[in-house]
């Protein structure tokens, strides 16, 4: 027998696997997770409770409508064990999309990061690196866990309260729920919104305004706006539900952007990411919601925004087909563009919906007004000294009213979009529609209830379109098609011109409507209809002075706090003391020489201040940062540029000669500086965000 090779010792062996597992740590300890590389990461995480908001909203509007006339029925089959519902109940559960290969591939990714986060030495930059893996794996189980109970709620929601489909159920209300239910549902929601006058609005420009201004939204107005809404659209108001959902989603990447410490421009970008995904989970439409995100929160197309909010808008997607429902909004149609002289029919069609864009947003302004008391007249003077709750249920009546006109006024009425696009919905009932679709919307918000604008504008654009096709159908039958395609592009058309995003307009209804046929008729309808809303909004909107044009012309001076700087040898623990005092946790420091230098940040404390050795040592010279001197006479619009270049919320303002004392300009005292300025111009009845979304 030959000899065996002899075997490598067991000690060398262990001794291998302790070197592979100390250079695997060192590794980890080398890891860095800066901004932009985390930023998909966090769109992605953002993209998920996005669409989760959507289902929970989707959920709250099912428990209010079976509140306002479904509770009977339900009663009964919990009462009869094997009714027929229980049966449809469980075989809905069964039939639910559960996906259980986002738990098989979510779960063992975040404990992952968690365990990652567990073994990396902390100290210094690493605690940053720790504490964002934690932060987002928890987030990720966090949805996981929300998802399953969800989706189950989903399912028992449908099998309750969508045996009937609503539009077979409110033809046969009787008429005293048109009148009790959107009333109550507004006088809930004036009391709910009473004392929260920040979460009025609806839902898209505060969001807007956010990005642009380098505001912060937070979360909790998010979920009251969540919660308001629901009660408005499910009560019968008519609002629509996208809102909300853009509201919360932006609210909650906001959190997430501070938490995680993202700087000023990461969080616009996380905010467009909440709001993108909103969009995509609400009406199925990925594509569509990343270009709303680019086109009408961004207003920007570069590379660097694109991986967060694809990543965002897809995720919101994935979430809402288990958490919403995975049928499509409408049906896919094969409609063909049946003539070149067909565009001249679709280029009237985009006047139409400019023209009933701009009439949508004349009326939501002058309803208001007309509720706020500015408008001439006794009628609006006693509205406006009637407390909120009883403005909103007058409201909501008023809106049941119209619903016995017609049944489209019922919350968002999408539930009539696809009728209109296959062509069952006659010429009447179209015109109908349209008009009081736009009256009850805006009497509904305008009276202080809570919803959005994209839904209702996408249904008054259906039935325009239907209407327009089936009048250009009954006078060229041969050069013409169906109704149906006109109110597909009048959807778009509608949509694209409240917006004033053209590209919205277009790739939404793409998807939404599956026929690459209708993609010209589109782009000409968008794109009539954006334009003209656009100039008639322009032209008539009051020449007030921009927020630019007010930082442009507003010195620094005029918002400036006076503070004493701090020498430069003062030691940590005092200085710490006095940053902590501070407003805007921000002081000015001197140099050696006894001149203005730079400021120090509360921030900068994080990841000194556990260690005491460093007290006694370090001195306020050693964690000043230099940054720019503002002159008092400085502009508001150059400091805050100069902000956003240095990452920082605060500057110092050059001292006159001879004082003891400098001044200190913070993001916070702008901010106040507007906010006073808004609320006078909203007090003598100017507009501060159009309803078209973006105002600019």
């Amino acid at each position: 027998m030959k000899d065996e090779p002899p075997r490598p010792p067991r000690t060398s062996l262990r001794e291998a696997l302790r070197r592979f597992i100390h250079a695997s740590l060192q590794a980890f300890n080398r890891i860095r997770l800066p901004g932009p590389s985390v930023l998909p990461i966090a769109g992605a995480v953002v993209g998920l409770y996005s669409g989760l908001a959507a289902g929970i909203f989707t959920n709250l509007i099912g428990v209010v409508r079976g509140l306002a006339f479904n509770l009977a029925w339900v009663g009964d089959a919990m009462r009869r064990p094997g009714s027929r519902t229980l049966l449809s109940a469980w075989d809905a559960l069964s039939r639910a999309s559960w996906h259980l290969e986002y738990a098989i591939l979510g779960a063992p990714l975040a404990l992952g990061a968690l365990v990652l986060a567990r073994v990396i030495e902390p100290g210094g930059p690493r605690d940053e690196v720790k504490r964002r893996l934690r932060l987002l794996a928890l987030l990720v189980l966090g949805a996981l866990a929300l998802y399953y109970p969800l989706v189950a709620l989903t399912a028992l929601n449908r099998a309750f309260s969508g045996a009937h489909e609503m539009t077979e159920i409110l033809p046969l209300l009787p008429w005293w729920i048109y009148l009790l239910a959107p009333s109550l549902g507004g006088m809930a929601v004036g009391r709910l919104l009473r004392d929260h006058p920040d979460t009025h609005g609806h839902g898209v420009p505060e969001v807007v305004r956010a990005v642009k201004s380098n505001q912060e939204l937070p979360g909790h107005r998010g979920l009251l706006k969540l919660v308001a809404s629901a009660i408005t659209i499910g009560s019968g108001g008519s609002a629509g539900r996208e809102g909300p959902i853009v509201y919360g989603g932006a609210a909650f990447a906001s959190t997430v952007g501070r938490t995680l410490g993202f700087s000023r421009r990461e969080l616009a970008i996380l905010l467009a990411c909440g709001a993108g995904a909103g969009i995509a989970a609400s009406f199925n439409t990925p594509i569509g919601g990343a270009v709303f995100a680019m086109e009408i929160i961004l207003r920007e197309f570069e590379l660097r925004v694109f991986s967060p909010i694809i990543l965002a808008s897809v995720a919101g997607t994935l979430v809402s087909r288990g958490t919403v429902g995975v049928m499509p909004m409408l049906s896919r149609l094969d409609y063909q563009l049946v003539s070149g002289w067909e565009v001249l029919c679709y280029a009237g069609l985009g006047l139409s919906c400019g023209l009933i864009a701009y009439a949508f947003v004349r009326m939501l302004h002058h309803s208001e007004d007309f509720f706020a008391g500015r408008v001439a007249g006794r009628m609006s003077a006693w509205f406006g000294q009637r407390p909120r709750p009883l403005r909103a249920g007058l409201g909501g009546m008023c809106a049941g009213l119209l619903a016995m006109l017609s049944p489209t006024v019922w919350g968002s009425g999408h539930e009539y979009l696809n009728l209109a696009a296959i062509g069952q919905l006659s010429f009447v009932f179209l015109v109908t529609a349209c008009v009081v679709k736009l009256v009850a919307t805006a009497i509904t918000l305008g009276s202080g209830g809570s919803g959005g604008t994209f839904f209702p504008s996408a249904v008054m654009g259906t039935m325009l379109g239907g209407a327009f096709g089936t009048l250009v159908h009954y006078c060229f039958p041969h050069a013409t098609g169906p109704s149906g395609a006109y109110a597909i592009v009048g959807m778009g058309g509608a949509v694209a011109a409240l917006t004033r995003g053209p590209l919205t307009g277009m790739m939404m209804l793409y998807e939404l409507s599956g026929s690459h046929a209708l993609i010209l008729p589109l782009m000409v309808t968008c794109t009539i209809a954006s334009a003209l809303c656009h100039y008639l909004s322009e032209r008539k909107a009051p020449k007030t002075q921009t927020d630019a044009e007010l930082l442009a012309n507003t010195p620094v001076r005029a918002l400036m706090r006076e503070l004493s700087p701090v020498p430069a040898d003062m030691h940590l623990r005092p200085l710490m003391d006095q940053v902590l005092t501070t407003e805007s946790g921000t002081l000015p420091v001197l140099d050696g020489d006894g001149k203005l230098y730079g400021i120090v940040q509360v921030d900068q404390f994080r990841d000194i201040w556990r260690d005491e050795l460093l007290q006694p040592v370090l001195v306020a010279s050693d964690l000043a940062r230099k940054v720019p001197l503002l002159s008092p006479d400085t502009d508001l619009a150059h400091a805050l540029h100069l902000m956003d270049q240095e990452d920082v919320d605060a500057l110092p303002v050059q001292g006159t000669p001879g004082s003891q004392t400098c001044g200190m300009l913070t993001r916070a005292l702008v901010r106040r500086f507007l906010s006073s300025h808004h609320a006078s111009q909203h007090a003598h009845g100017q507009h501060l965000v159009a309803p078209t979304e973006a105002a600019n």
